[in-house]
């Protein structure tokens, strides 16, 4: 049921990475929030399920295939959502991949190239598509999902800290030029958050034990807690919120 404060009753709304993890846990609250979803990733089957999910609890959504790594895919997706609702209100880019986990002199060229197609050239074209959709309705949200590995590192996961850098440096030059557009452009950054894409940190007792050691509440997070934050940055109560990145895991804000 919408709350005041967080009211999204008439927003359409696109998360991408949704079948599943924090995209899913976004794409839920927003219904529960009264917007319609766009419950979109790679594989129909995996957005259907959870559209589904929303519609049987009350909600509204729909399950929509895309993957942000095929520029065709992302015009196509676009081209659906002028068409059939002429408008869309909030944006949140949540796909992402982690192709590779080792050494970072052992990156090839595939990782790299699959890692920086989908985490930077995929965010950085649905933000240009969804930003001019906004700039004619007269603005909207776009929420990147960045990580706590923008500003450090994490190991064994070189390409993918570096891409992550890349979109918290996006997100700012997104805010900068579009904020006079009424386009509020904002990224989380979550720490260790308990999902299947990060299931490498916790199948390596080493580097989970690390990680969890410099978290100050000494515990990962799970998918339900970084909803929570996105769906602030989506409303209108955030209004004056515009090129922050926010750090859930360090209570911190940039």
């Amino acid at each position: 049921m919408a709350t005041t404060l967080f009211d999204l009753t008439g927003k359409i709304a696109l998360v991408t990475g949704a079948s599943r993890g924090i995209g899913e846990e976004i794409a839920k609250l927003f219904a529960e929030q009264g917007a319609h979803v766009i419950v979109s990733s790679r594989k129909l089957d995996g957005c259907q399920s959870v559209a589904d999910a929303i519609i049987a609890a009350g909600g509204s959504a729909e399950a929509h295939p895309c993957h942000v790594g095929n520029m065709e895919q992302i015009a196509d997706i676009f081209a659906y959502i002028k068409e059939k609702f002429g408008k869309l209100d909030i944006l949140v880019n949540n796909a992402a991949t982690n192709p590779y986990f080792g050494h970072i002199l052992d990156t090839d060229l595939g990782a790299y190239t699959k890692t920086v197609d989908v985490n930077i050239r995929g965010y950085f074209f649905m933000s240009i598509e969804a930003g001019k959709l906004m700039r004619d309705n007269g603005g909207g949200s776009i929420i990147n999902t960045a990580s706590i590995n923008a500003l450090q590192p994490g190991p064994m996961q070189g390409i993918y800290s570096i891409s992550k850098a890349a979109v918290v440096n996006m997100t700012k030059s997104f805010a900068k030029e579009c904020g006079n557009l009424g386009i509020r452009c904002n990224a989380l950054l979550p720490g260790l958050t308990k999902t299947q894409f990060a299931g490498a940190l916790f199948t390596n007792e080493d580097i989970y034990k690390t990680a969890i050691n410099t978290i100050p509440m000494h515990r990962h997070a799970e998918p339900r807690e970084m909803a929570g934050t996105v769906l602030y940055l989506a409303s209108d109560a955030s209004s004056y919120t515009t090129g922050e990145c926010i750090v859930v895991d360090g209570g911190m804000t940039l």
